[in-house]
């Protein structure tokens, strides 16, 4: 079991994020840094505080040192400005390049064996990004989307058809962004296609509301942007990279000829277990979701090449 998970950045999605891995009492010790002296100690003290009530042994530090964060089994960077109404996740791309170029450095440094899990948006980039400063194997690198997108995409069709969200599976691949491939054809509710249940124009409605999920919460927000789910997503990856589970995720993963896609990172499904991403899952898809899976690769490429210079 490891011992050790740092979340970098204690805004609402770092220190839900440490509270749900904390809650989970399966780590010896949850890490929150920020560079906002006091900010993870006051969040670290009050979390602490919470154990005896719901009954974990999880230890929680906070700090602004990353000398505190040093032999980390695996490290969430949420760190990076939100979105705010209007801006779109391309948006914010300069300013939090720099941000993961410096954490990435730092966990570089202070935690070389890590798994490292990216959060921070634009998340394909950001993601490709981190991979390149910190120059571990590409399977210790990931990105948290799919989940979080295919999370959205099942709460909307439990929703429109009123059932419990346990009897609905979906899936999204590709970008988190314009280019994501929700993939109807993969969509069951109670093990019946939800074709089968669902005119194509609906389920094209849900397709959309899925890929605008983000912007949606953060139109209601005004002031920042999701964290719960998102952080759900998150500490569920860094669960199942601590238990060695092998569960299959949909994650931003280094695609190299699965799919005939190839060097780009890109939301695939993927077997998820101790040191993060042990295969890519190849799964059948229809023509269309093959192609427009190829179409949010390309579009990824081009900025991930883009992000390597900032």
């Amino acid at each position: 079991m490891p011992g050790k998970v740092t979340v970098v950045g204690a805004g609402f999605y770092g220190s839900t994020t440490a509270q749900r891995l904390a809650e989970y009492n399966i780590f010896d010790t949850v890490v929150i840094i920020d560079i906002v002296e006091g900010k993870p100690q006051g969040q670290a003290l009050d979390l602490n505080q919470s154990r005896s009530i719901e009954g974990f042994e999880t230890k929680i530090v906070g700090t602004n040192d990353y000398a505190d964060t040093a032999g980390s089994d695996v490290v969430v960077i949420t760190a990076g400005l939100p979105r705010k109404p209007g801006m779109s996740r391309m948006d914010l791309i300069e300013v939090n390049a720099k941000i993961v170029r410096q954490v990435s450095e730092s966990i570089a440094k202070t935690s070389p064996d890590a798994v490292v899990i990216v959060v921070s948006n634009p998340l394909d980039e950001m993601t490709a990004l981190a991979a390149n400063v910190l120059g571990f194997p590409r399977s210790r690198v990931l990105g948290q989307a799919g989940m979080l997108d295919t999370a959205r995409f099942t709460d909307f069709v439990a929703e429109t058809l009123n059932v419990p969200v346990g009897s609905v599976k979906t899936l999204t691949l590709g970008s988190h962004g314009d280019t994501m491939v929700p993939v109807p054809s993969q969509c069951t509710v109670d093990g019946k296609p939800l074709s089968d249940l669902l005119p194509a124009d609906k389920i094209e409605e849900l397709v959309n509301r899925t890929r605008n999920g983000g912007a949606e919460v953060v139109a209601l927000l005004k002031t920042g942007s999701a964290y719960y789910a998102p952080s759900a997503a998150a500490a569920r990856m860094v669960k199942a990279v601590a238990e060695d589970s092998g569960a299959v995720m949909p994650v931003c993963a280094w695609v190299q000829g699965e799919f005939g896609i190839s060097d780009v990172y890109l939301g695939v499904p993927a077997q998820i277990g101790a040191g993060g991403v042990k295969k890519v899952v190849e799964i059948d898809l229809t023509g269309s979701e093959l192609a427009a899976l190829k179409t949010a690769a390309e579009a990824v490429r081009a900025k991930q090449a883009d992000v390597a210079s900032l």
